[in-house]
């Protein structure tokens, strides 16, 4: 009997460091002159251990976004998703709009992903995020989900405030269609 979840990150391990062995990184739209900031920490919110990312969003100087992102492979490489479904997220937010991103070794460009929104109320709940759900930005090419990447969770396009805690992050379901093993 195949399992119905795959941990990425249980939040077990000292944070960055998730359960998988790559680590969660606080990127800003400050990398491309952007004026917008943010911060990830590690801590306990409403009493579950969380990466939780705060910040402010500012369009100022063609920016608007703050994201958390997590390799999805511990050497770098692509990561074979075939057998799942998709995502599910464990978030506590402030009610606001954020956006999964999707990476894989087809895309070139840093602003190339894969997205697809949801809104982090504030209380636990499990998002699920289906990779059939996902649209592609600024590529022509169809999502792979043979060659993923990374994933990031994004607050982005819009002047907000952003606070979004993850509690959780796995593979969830199998494809009827799965080749991998």
């Amino acid at each position: 009997m195949r399992p119905s979840a795959a941990v990425i990150d249980d939040l077990s391990l000292k944070a960055p460091l998730a359960t998988i062995g790559t680590r969660w990184q606080l990127v800003t739209d400050q990398v491309m002159g952007g004026v917008s900031h943010g911060t990830m920490t590690s801590e306990v919110v409403a009493g579950r251990p969380a990466i939780n990312m705060r910040g402010s969003v500012s369009l100022e100087n063609n920016g608007g976004f703050i994201q958390i992102a997590l390799d999805l492979s511990p050497d770098d490489g692509i990561f074979d998703a075939r057998p799942w479904l998709g995502f599910e997220l464990d978030v506590f937010g402030n009610s606001e709009e954020y956006s999964a991103h999707l990476r894989t070794s087809d895309l070139t460009r840093p602003w190339q992903s894969y997205r697809r929104s949801f809104t982090a109320e504030p209380r636990w709940q499990t998002v699920s995020l289906r990779f059939d759900q996902f649209t592609p930005y600024r590529t022509e090419t169809s999502l792979d989900v043979r060659r993923l990447r990374r994933l990031g969770l994004v607050a982005i396009g819009r002047a907000f405030s952003a606070d979004l805690s993850v509690g959780g992050l796995r593979l969830f379901g199998f494809s009827e269609n799965s080749e991998a093993g």
